[in-house]
This record gives structure tokens, sequence and C-alpha cells, in this order.
């Protein structure tokens, strides 16, 4: 099952709104086939394993990291590839908790005669397909919150300046995260300070939306995200009708108006939409307001920080997250796991926080 774990992993990016899945067939104490999703529309995980392993599939034993399913999807059942090849058991990390499925794949398996053990690997398979898990059972999408900062908790100094807290090393971390995204979330702020461009260089397996919260209509027209509307899709979302909706069209973005919080995009509103449109991984890249607003929401599920060894001082230089917050440190978001890397190569070095909600 840990084989079949770091199998699933490799489709990040490539197969959502679909879940990561990876399989491995054992016969004899011997595997003798493994397969993942490797991409949207593609063939299942059971299906690839099975193919590799041929004949010798025959009374083995499959170890998944996902119930199979049972339904016609873009793809035919992966129950009925599992039985034509005489597997005698199948061993489930978890079931698909999809209405098509949900317990129904083991189900039919059982009444076929077929062995079905579900649970070996849970905790591990529900991390790694979170974002598909949450996107099932809220209609939501899995909302991470990345940012760089140096060591006393500052994203630039009292001017204003950011660039770069991080350092050469970490920033292509950045873009790798960024390739593996369907969306991406800045304020109108961060537009007019940095003209981003949003993108992941090298282009990761996903083309993110870039979405631009811009509360009062000022977008410029001669920014680099305007520029490239035509390559990677700009959404720009104001709270409520303002009148430059026809100006932004014009430039090849889409226009998005939605009820206002705090005069500001609502956040629960935003995520509807996006879930909606099955966009499964959303990241939330600021500035202070924003991040702020979607941890005000109670929206963040992930976190990246680049902690750079650099001290900035000033009582005036942003914090990373601003908004309301908290009034009780016991209300505060408490990861509930994490890693911490140092970043490699060179001085200074970086280290990279991943925690989870």
């Amino acid at each position: 099952m840990r084989r079949a774990l770091e199998l699933a992993e490799r489709g990040r990016g490539s197969v959502e709104p679909n879940p990561l899945v990876g399989a491995v067939l054992v016969r004899d104490d011997q595997a003798v086939g493994e397969g993942w999703h490797e991409r949207y529309g593609a063939a299942h995980a059971e299906v690839n394993a099975l193919a590799r392993a041929g004949g010798a599939a025959h009374g083995a034993t499959l170890y998944v990291t996902l119930e199979p399913c049972c339904h016609h999807g873009k793809t035919p059942p992966c129950t009925e590839a599992v039985l034509r090849a005489g597997v005698r058991r199948v061993v489930a990390a978890m079931t698909d908790p999809f209405p098509a499925v949900a317990g129904r794949g083991g189900a039919w398996l059982r009444e076929q005669g077929v062995e079905v053990d579900v649970g070996p690997g849970a905790e591990q398979a529900r991390r790694l397909n979170a974002p598909y898990l949450k996107l099932v059972a809220t209609g939501l999408p899995y909302v991470h919150a990345k940012w760089a900062m140096t060591l006393d908790g500052k994203i630039c100094t009292r001017t204003g300046d950011s660039k770069w807290i991080s350092s050469d090393r970490s920033r292509p971390l950045g873009h790798v995260l960024r390739g593996r995204m369907d969306a991406i979330v800045v304020g109108i702020g961060t537009v007019l300070a940095d003209d981003p461009l949003l993108t992941a260089r090298p282009p990761g397996p996903r083309v993110a939306t870039r979405v631009v919260l811009d509360s009062r209509g000022r977008f410029p027209e001669g920014s680099r995200l305007a520029q490239t509307a035509a390559s990677a899709p700009v959404l720009v979302v104001t709270a409520g009708q303002v009148g430059a909706a026809r100006r932004i069209e014009d430039l090849g973005c889409e226009l998005l108006a939605l009820p206002a919080e705090g005069g500001r995009p609502a956040v629960t509103a935003l995520l509807g939409e996006l879930g909606r449109r099955r966009m499964t991984n959303v990241l939330v890249e600021g500035g202070s307001e924003v991040l702020g607003s979607f941890l005000d929401a109670g929206a963040i599920d992930e976190v990246h920080v680049f902690i750079a060894p650099r001290l900035a001082g000033g009582a005036g230089a942003k914090s990373p997250v601003g908004g309301r917050g908290v009034e009780r440190i016991a209300e505060s978001l408490a990861l509930t796991d994490w890693e911490v890397t140092t970043v490699d190569g060179g001085a200074p070095q970086d280290i990279l926080l991943h925690g989870w909600k």
C-alpha cells in the first residue's frame, strides 16, 4: 500500500478533479504489475496495473489507494476489469465518497466472490486526496495559502519593497506549486504594486486561472496579466457591479461580480463559484488583506510558508495575514500536521514550513 500511495502522488496536477490513485498487484509475494491514474480522462490506476501484469494478475491481490469505481464515466468501471482479470483479493485504503461509487464498488466485487478489505493506509490516503474529498463533500475547492516572510514575520519592508525575501532556490518551488493549481488568487494591491504574471515557470501540468480581487474596478489595462490573458485565463472579481465591465472584457479577461463582504468580494461566494467550475486546488498568494480574508472565512486548508533568515523590522512593515484576526489564541488556526524543510543550496538557506489544518 505504501508503494501504491507513492505511485498515486505522480498524478498530482494532472488528474484533478478526479482523485489521485495508485495500484499494485501482488502474486506469490511478488509485485507483478503497478500503475497510477496518469491524467484526467485516461485509464484508471487499476486498469494500468492490470495491463502491466497481464496474465500474472490472475489469482493476485490488488492493493489500491481508493475503492475501484463501478460506474461508467469517462472510462468503463474498474470493478469489471478487476473481475475479468481474475484478481482474487482487493485491498483498498478507503472507500470512494463519490456518490456513484460510495461503497458500491467493493460491495459488487464481494457479490462476485472477490475478497475485499478496506482500511490499510486510510490516513495517508485521506491526506493524499484531501482536495478531492473536500470538493466531493462540500462542492468547494481546497485552499492553499502561500507566502514568503522574514524571520521577524514581514512580507515587505516599511516602504513596501519585497524583492526578494525568498532565495533563488525557494522561488522555483513556488512555481512547482503554481503548476498544480486550478486558480491563483491575489488582490488588486498586489497587481498594482508588483505587476505579477502569476504563471508557473517552467509550465506545470495545469494552467491556473489567475484571479484578481478588485472591489473598485482598478484592474490596469497595461498589466502583464491583461497582456497574457489569451494564454492563461484572467478572472477579475468585483464586489457588486462596477463600470469597467466592457473594458475588462475587451482585454480578454472575464469579469465576475460577487456579493460584498467588508467592501471586498465575499470569500465564500468566490469559493462557491470556483467549486461550481470544478476547480479542485486554489492557491492564495496575497497580499496581507486577501490572506486575512480567507483566514477570517475559515477557508484555509493548507499552508506553504518560506521563511528567510533575515530581519526587516519596522512597525509599519506588513505581516503575511491581515484581516480581522481572532480575539483569542484558542480561536487561531492550528496546524494538525506539518513538515519543516531546509531549502538546499548556497546561503542564506530558507526554511519551508508546509502544514495542514
